[in-house]
């Protein structure tokens, strides 16, 4: 499957990792901003099984607002928010940036992911 970058770091950033799992550097570096650095593509797409497996358990309504592109650089801007039985249980607001090598493979992801306070939905 031939995916732009800018189809690679939207895919990712709305959860749908197994399309992208090939365009993963083996080197890639996942930094979830003030909770956890995943090192190497073994750690990120164990990550990534760990995120799916629960977004199976809710339901997960996310928005891309806008994406910039610019070269080997993505930035990914959204939300996302989960829900359970009909209540909202979670609502992020994220910015994930990306820097692809010249492989078209991710190298590092920054997310800042930013969770609302008041959950009522």
């Amino acid at each position: 499957m031939d995916l732009t970058k800018k189809e690679i770091a939207e895919l990712f950033s709305n959860g749908k990792f197994d399309q992208i799992i090939d365009f993963l550097s083996e080197e890639i570096v996942w930094n979830v901003i003030g909770e956890k650095t995943f090192e190497g593509k073994k750690d990120v797409v164990e990550n990534c099984i760990q995120i799916a497996e629960y977004f199976k358990s809710v339901q997960t309504i996310f928005k891309t607002e806008e994406v910039v592109v610019d070269e080997n650089k993505v930035i990914v801007f959204g939300t996302a928010e989960f829900r359970r039985n009909d209540k909202r249980i979670n609502f992020i607001s994220a910015c994930d940036l990306y820097l692809f090598n010249n492989r078209n493979k991710i190298e590092k992801i920054s997310s800042y992911c930013i969770t609302e306070k008041n959950n009522n939905g």
